[in-house]
């Protein structure tokens, strides 16, 4: 019988060894990562975004951003769009998007993307100032 009981808490405690060992090896949760705008001009507008994971600061260079809107919500007017569309990079995490910008004021960015090796979805809405 002791025996019995010897074991079973050698397995109780392999088992607690293994997951505080795993605990290290998961990936970052997906509220690790952000969406930081940079700056934006009335007009055809070119709107750099930069995917960096929180944590270390690296950027993320592999999401797949399948969703974004551009629109003036930050001053009242959510109907008031325009279209944006996705341009390439060249450097690592900084997502570029080219928009017709029409009017000087708060426009709010929406956009949602997929990082590899997460299950969830990245998702922000930037508040971006337009200028002349």
């Amino acid at each position: 019988m002791n025996s019995y009981i010897c074991a079973r808490a050698l397995r109780v405690v392999l088992i607690g060894i293994a997951l505080a060992g795993s605990a290290t090896l998961v990936r970052a949760d997906i509220k690790d990562y952000e969406l930081v705008d940079q700056t934006v001009k009335k007009g055809d507008a070119v709107i750099s975004v930069r995917l960096v994971h929180k944590p270390d600061g690296k950027p993320v260079s592999d999401a797949v951003i399948f969703a974004r809107r551009l629109d003036m919500a930050p001053d009242g007017m959510e109907t008031m769009k325009t279209t944006i569309e996705a341009m390439p990079s060249t450097e690592p995490g900084i997502y570029k998007f080219k928009a017709e910008v029409t009017m000087e004021g708060g426009w709010q960015l929406s956009l949602a993307a997929k990082v590899q090796g997460e299950t969830g979805t990245v998702e922000n809405k930037l508040v971006i100032k337009a200028t002349p």
